[in-house]
């Protein structure tokens, strides 16, 4: 299963592209590109839809790997992380059911 910043490493070099290419046009340093895509630092969702542009990829699915990739990375090391996923399972769709009104 790959992380977040596997996805877009792989994918940036089956493209050909470049890391200053990339960083150039999601315009951040190349350095935070890097820390991105070794999982060493965390893409906002605003970058997110930028590399999803350059690198063709799939906006919404990277978003589903970018969420997926921040829960299970805070929850990792806890004994009750799977309980912790099946509560926030029923929390969402109850939430979904039932949205806050501002």
């Amino acid at each position: 299963m790959e992380t977040i910043g596997e996805i877009l490493r792989n994918q940036r070099q089956a493209l050909g592209l470049l890391l200053r290419q990339v960083s150039a046009y999601v315009d951040i340093d190349q350095a935070i590109l890097s820390k991105i895509e070794r999982n060493e630092r965390k893409p906002t969702k605003e970058m997110l839809d930028k590399l999803a542009e350059i690198l063709t990829l799939d906006k919404d699915e990277l978003l589903v790997q970018f969420m997926s990739d921040k829960i299970a990375y805070e929850i990792a090391g806890e004994d009750c992380a799977n309980k912790v996923l099946k509560v926030a399972e029923k929390k969402v769709k109850y939430l979904k059911s039932h949205p806050i009104k501002n």
